[in-house]
């Protein structure tokens, strides 16, 4: 069961993050500030999806791993503290003083730096995860490995 666990919660996960960048991006570049209000006050509630997936994906995770800590899985192991700070000390922090100020239509200097960082930290962010992602593909033989 945690062999079909812990690849589609490490989708979702993955998804949920692209879905929250690439809407925050495309809505800040193309549409009105209402659009941008929507999409900022959506977004928390992305969280009751997306918090459950990366736990489900952390937890099958080390439960797989099984005490192993070299090669891809320590690789993957070494990334996931990265991820979740990220996630809980910028990414969520974020989302919701964005949520707030966009609810108020407060769309100020304040509002673009901390737009500006969220994008950054969540480009981080699936940057890892899609590492992870490459590196379970590889661990279960659906990506080659390449010789060093």
């Amino acid at each position: 069961m945690l062999k079909i666990i812990h690849p589609v919660a490490g989708a979702l996960a993955l998804l949920t993050i692209g879905t929250f960048w690439l809407s925050t991006a495309l809505s800040e570049l193309l549409a009105s500030e209402a659009t941008v209000s929507a999409v900022k006050t959506a977004i928390p509630w992305g969280f009751l999806v997306l918090i459950p997936a990366l736990a489900a994906a952390g937890g099958s995770g080390l439960a797989l791993a099984e005490g192993r800590r070299a090669g891809l899985i320590g690789a993957k192991l070494k990334r996931m503290p990265w991820i979740a700070a990220n996630g809980l000390l910028v990414l969520v922090p974020s989302a919701l003083f964005l949520a707030s100020k966009a609810r108020a239509a407060e769309f100020d200097p304040l509002f673009y730096s901390v737009q500006a960082l969220e994008l950054v930290a969540g480009a981080a962010n699936i940057t890892l995860l899609g590492l992870n992602m490459r590196d379970g593909l590889k661990i279960k033989g659906w990506l080659r490995l390449r010789p060093a």
